[in-house]
């Protein structure tokens, strides 16, 4: 069955091969983390979405060399090069070095993204590591004559590319004529900085040498660097959010493909918005929502996993806790369903398996795979069967079942649950009430059955 993805590039849903099919390698690269804070579950969603698309790839027996970035520096307070370094700013703020700040936030990003059960990347691309390959790049794009010097840095001139903004299909014109950003020396609305100069009179914890004078690299250069650098001049597919199509990811084109004169991505994936109270998730709105806080209330960072994949990635999630209850809630049953099976190996079952597919296979469907499982859950199959069906489907939606171990009831629920148990046949309701209660303070919740009644760790 053929993969079947969603190209940001030509709007529409598209074969996926792979350019080194005969080895089965998918080139990957996902725009990473701007390390200056922690990533809220806005910004989650773009991981979690990857990382489907990862295990997705994975299921169909492809090996992934997947790249994702790490912005230490040059990520300005505005995507229109404006404002301070955000890590710097947040150095400053905290009375830190930028580098302090950087290594914190990078580990506190890294935690979070475990917790999500996310397969790490080949390799994390650490931007302050690669200055020499953003130098080389623009020293590339200098001799291609795309380049201008402003007294804050070295500029790309857009205007030279026929084809500048054809991800987001930018209407230049209409940019040019509205007059909506204000252009200080640029030549161009779009045009973007490739260096940044330090600003006179005043050390930067991040500054470096360069053939344009001591300065920082722009943030778009930076992944157009490292992308290439480990992932070769054309790449299979590049991920991100949608918010990332009108500049960040138009400029790396720009840049990357005027350097070496040839495609830089074949597939551009983007995932949608979080939003709360119908409003974009995000930092500078201050209505974020981080893995931390969804512990502090009791829930699991799979419970949001599971949230997520209720979606489509290319539909926007408006974020509530009762949505999120629901989710931890269906979370649960599938749990209590999967261990209470019989423990024995069964087979993948072909005629469900089949039914997954189609729903995977088809841009990454993950609202209809996990229909397909409950549906399975629901059949008359035997249950080890069962069992083994949702533990092979579970390697794509990654919920971690494969971790989970049936547990050994204590003696003391045990014997609760049999004294509930005979207050209910005695028609001691009230009773048997009072011994549910005292179950689930102790951490299980008990559930009548055919057979009597079923224990769950909460």
């Amino acid at each position: 069955m053929d993969l079947q993805l969603y190209n940001t590039l030509t709007r529409k849903k598209e074969k996926f091969k792979p350019i080194r099919r005969w080895k089965k390698m998918v080139s990957m690269y996902t725009c990473g983390p701007t390390v200056y804070d922690y990533a809220h579950i806005g910004n989650f969603r773009a991981y979690v979405f990857a990382d489907i698309l990862k295990r997705v790839l994975k299921h169909k027996k492809y090996r992934i060399w997947q790249v994702i970035n790490i912005t230490d520096v040059g990520h300005l307070t505005s995507d229109q090069d404006e404002g301070q370094d955000k890590v710097a700013a947040r150095a400053e703020k905290e009375r830190k070095t930028a580098w302090q700040i950087a290594e914190f936030y990078t580990e506190a990003f890294k935690e979070d993204f475990i917790k999500l059960n996310c397969l790490e990347p080949k390799r994390w691309a650490v931007a302050t590591d690669h200055i020499k390959e953003m130098i080389k790049l623009i020293e590339k794009l200098e001799s291609k004559g795309v380049t201008y010097k402003t007294s804050d840095g070295i500029y790309f001139d857009t205007s030279q590319l026929e084809d500048y903004g054809k991800l987001a299909k930018l209407d230049i014109r209409g940019l040019e004529v509205g007059k909506r950003i204000e252009l200080g020396e640029k030549k161009n609305p779009t045009d973007f900085a490739l260096w940044k100069f330090s600003p006179k009179g005043k050390k930067r914890d991040m500054e470096w040498d360069s053939p344009w004078g001591k300065g920082f690299p722009g943030w778009h250069v930076e992944c157009s660097a490292m992308a290439m650098k480990y992932l070769g001049k054309t790449i299979d597919i590049h991920t991100g959010g949608i918010d990332h199509v009108p500049v960040h990811h138009s400029n790396e084109i720009a840049q990357s493909e005027t350097a070496t004169g040839k495609p830089f991505v074949r597939f551009w994936l983007h995932n949608e918005h979080i939003l709360m109270n119908d409003e974009k998730m995000a930092k500078s709105l201050g209505n974020i929502i981080g893995i931390k806080d969804l512990m502090k209330k009791g829930f699991d960072p799979i419970d949001y996993r599971y949230l997520l994949l209720n979606t489509h990635y290319r539909k926007e999630l408006n974020f509530t806790w009762d949505a999120l209850q629901a989710a931890q809630n269906a979370y649960k049953k599938l749990k209590k369903e999967f261990l209470s099976w019989d423990k024995n190996s069964g087979e993948i079952l072909p005629d469900w398996e089949e039914k997954f597919h189609q729903a995977i296979y088809d841009d990454l469907n993950m609202p209809q795979a996990l229909a397909v499982i409950w549906d399975l859950i629901k059949s008359k199959e035997k249950e080890a069967n069962k069992r083994e069906s949702i533990l092979h489907f579970d390697s794509v939606l990654g919920l971690g079942l494969d971790k989970l171990n049936p547990e050994a009831i204590p003696n003391e629920i045990k014997e609760l649950a049999e004294q509930r148990l005979q207050a209910r046949r005695e028609k001691e309701y009230e009773k048997a009430d009072s011994f549910r209660k005292e179950i689930e303070v102790l951490g299980w919740e008990i559930e009548d059955s055919a057979d009597g009644y079923d224990l769950f760790r909460k």
